[in-house]
């Protein structure tokens, strides 16, 4: 009975977290709609098309999804490097390094939430080359749905300036992904949406931050 209790308990705080992040996804894409219309312009005036870009990642239970960003990068990018952006990475377009600087590339995640392949906060979702090195341990964090923030990404949120030199794969894949991984394992192990909520307005609050810098 006991164990019965708990498995009820954690669907009921999946749902709760469903909830949660279906209004906030929503309730973000109506009030920045205008922020949005005005970031789609800019791109197709200085950049071109396409305006979105979409990368495949991994989501929750290692199901492959299509992640949406606006596009700061020079088409076929991909093509011509990896699919992590390192310092001083000769892809990103002018509109794009902006965006980058002030993390607005991500708010078409917000379809990808709406959809149900992310939650606003949650392990970032992570290239499929990159997932297939993880240990039987560190596939715990493909338990849950991947998301727009959390704790590991505001610890990295200047990942690209680490990631420098000829060197930069082997410091991902033996420093940066451990580490990232090791606190979204620990997240996952207490998660609320109290939490979740905190973790939220930390991340305004560095986007808040960075524009007045």
């Amino acid at each position: 009975m006991e164990r019965s209790h708990r498995s009820s308990g954690g669907a009921g705080s999946e749902q709760l977290q469903r909830i949660f992040d279906v209004i906030g996804s929503l309730a973000g894409l109506i009030l920045l709609s205008p922020l949005l219309l005005i970031l789609v312009v800019a791109i197709v005036m200085f950049d071109g098309r396409p305006v979105l870009y979409q990368a495949t990642r991994v989501g929750r239970g290692g199901r492959l999804f299509s992640l949406y960003k606006f596009r700061t990068m020079n088409p076929n990018a991909d093509l011509r490097g990896g699919g992590i952006t390192v310092r001083d990475d000769v892809r990103i377009t002018r509109v794009g390094a902006i965006l980058r600087r002030f993390k607005l590339d991500e708010f078409p995640q917000l379809l990808n939430v709406a959809k149900g392949d992310m939650s606003l906060v949650g392990p970032r979702p992570e290239d499929p080359r990159y997932v297939a090195l993880y240990t039987p341990e560190q596939r715990n964090v493909l338990r849950v749905r991947p998301g727009i923030t959390s704790l590991a990404s505001l610890k990295f949120k200047d990942e690209s300036e680490l990631l420098r030199g000829a060197d930069w794969e082997e410091k991902y894949i033996g420093e940066i992904m451990p580490g990232k991984l090791a606190m979204e394992a620990e997240y996952i192990q207490h998660r609320t949406v109290l939490k979740d909520v905190k973790i939220i307005v930390r991340t305004l609050g560095g986007v808040i931050q960075c524009r007045s810098g």
